[in-house]
C-alpha cells in the first residue's frame, strides 16, 4: 500500500483470490446481486436517541438538548420520503445506544458482502452486534477487519454510483489501515482521502458522489492531495463545491437514489437549487435534531440494494 495513501489497486493474487472467494461464498449462500429488485435501505428509529455524551464537535454544548419527539417526527418524514422511492427495512433500536439511529455508520454493503464497522468510540461499540445479527439473518456475508482497525461504514466509505471506485476517508474515525481491508473485498480502486477539519469527522459530512456523474463536496474538509484526487476525477462542470456555511448545515450529507436527492432543509443554502439545475429531484426535510449529534439524512440510512438496483429508475 502506498505510504501516502493514494489510490489502492487490487493487484496481488491474494487480494483477487480473497475478493473472489468472498463473492463466491455469498453466491453459495444464495445472495445474488439482484437480491433486491428495488432500491432498498435499512433504517433504525430514534426511539432511544439523545445527545448523551460528546464524541464529535457537534455534540459539544448539546448534551440533553435534543428532543426525542421532534427527532422521531423528523425521522418519520425521512422514512416516508424514502418509501416513495424504494423499500425500507427496519432494525430495532436498543436502549443505551443513543446513536444507533445513525445506521449508515455501521457497515458498507455491495454484492451481498457487508464490511462491518468497528467503532472508534466505546460508546458506539454495543451497536455492532445488533447490526451484524440483522445482516446475517437477512442473508448478507459479514466481513470485518482484524481487531484494532477502526472503520465506520458508509460514514467514511462510499462507492461511486457506477461501482468502479470506492472513496474512503481516514481521519478522526476510520483508520487508514482499513482501506487495504476494503480493497480485498471488492475488485475496485480505492481512493484514500484525508479529512483535516474535526467538524467533518466522517466523509459523509463533506462528500457525496452522485448518480449522473456529479459530486457534491466541501473543499475545506480535505488536505491538498485529497482535494486534487477529487477534482481530477470530476471535470469542473460536474463539481458542486459548497461553502463552509452550507457545509455546517450538512449540505453534503445527502441520500442519492438515481435522480432523487434527499437532504436537510437548510436556510439560505444554494445546494438544492444547484442540484435541481443539474437535473436532480430534491426533497428538503427538517433534520435539525440529528445535526445536534453530528448526522443528517445520509447518516440515518444504510443502503442494502446493489448500486445498479439502487440507481435504476423506479416505475
Amino acid at each position: 500500500m502506498n505510504r501516502n495513501m493514494g489510490t489502492i489497486k487490487v493487484a496481488s493474487p491474494s487480494f483477487q483470490e480473497s475478493s473472489q472467494n468472498a463473492v463466491g461464498r455469498a453466491s453459495m449462500m444464495g445472495i445474488p446481486s439482484t437480491q433486491f429488485s428495488r432500491p432498498t435501505f435499512l433504517m433504525c428509529s430514534p426511539e432511544w436517541y439523545e445527545v448523551r455524551y460528546v464524541i464529535n464537535p457537534w455534540m459539544a454544548g448539546n448534551i440533553r438538548r435534543s428532543n426525542r419527539d421532534t427527532a422521531f417526527e423528523q425521522w418519520k418524514g425521512l422514512y416516508t420520503t424514502l418509501k416513495d422511492i424504494g423499500d425500507v427495512r427496519l432494525l430495532q433500536s436498543r436502549p443505551n445506544s443513543p446513536d444507533m439511529t445513525f445506521i449508515a455508520h455501521g457497515a458498507l454493503i455491495n454484492y451481498g458482502l457487508a464490511a462491518l464497522s468497528s467503532f472508534t468510540n466505546p460508546e458506539r461499540k454495543p451497536e455492532e452486534v445488533h447490526l451484524r445479527r440483522w445482516l446475517e439473518d437477512a442473508g448478507f456475508l459479514p466481513w470485518q477487519a482484524r481487531h484494532g482497525i477502526s472503520f465506520e461504514g458508509e460514514g467514511d466509505a462510499m462507492f461511486s454510483p457506477e461501482g468502479d471506485r470506492l472513496w474512503v476517508a481516514h481521519g478522526p474515525r476510520t483508520s487508514p489501515l482499513s482501506h487495504q481491508h476494503l480493497a480485498r473485498g471488492w475488485q475496485v480502486e480505492v481512493s484514500s482521502l484525508r479529512l483535516v477539519d474535526p467538524r467533518f469527522f466522517h466523509l459523509d459530512t463533506c462528500f457525496a458522489p452522485l448518480h449522473g456523474g456529479y459530486v457534491l463536496y466541501f473543499p475545506g474538509a480535505f488536505d491538498t492531495s485529497s482535494l486534487q484526487k477529487i477534482e481530477s476525477a470530476y471535470p469542473p462542470d460536474r463539481r458542486i463545491a459548497i461553502s463552509e456555511a452550507e457545509a455546517v448545515q450538512f449540505g453534503c450529507n445527502a441520500i442519492n437514489v438515481g435522480a432523487d436527492v434527499i437532504l436537510h432543509a437548510a436556510p439560505s443554502s444554494s445546494v438544492p437549487s444547484r442540484l435541481r439545475d443539474a437535473g436532480y429531484r430534491v426533497a428538503e426535510l427538517q433534520l435539525g435534531e440529528f445535526i445536534k449529534a453530528g448526522g443528517s439524512a445520509k447518516s440515518l440510512v444504510l443502503r442494502l440494494s446493489d448500486l445498479a438496483v439502487t440507481h435504476r429508475a423506479c416505475p
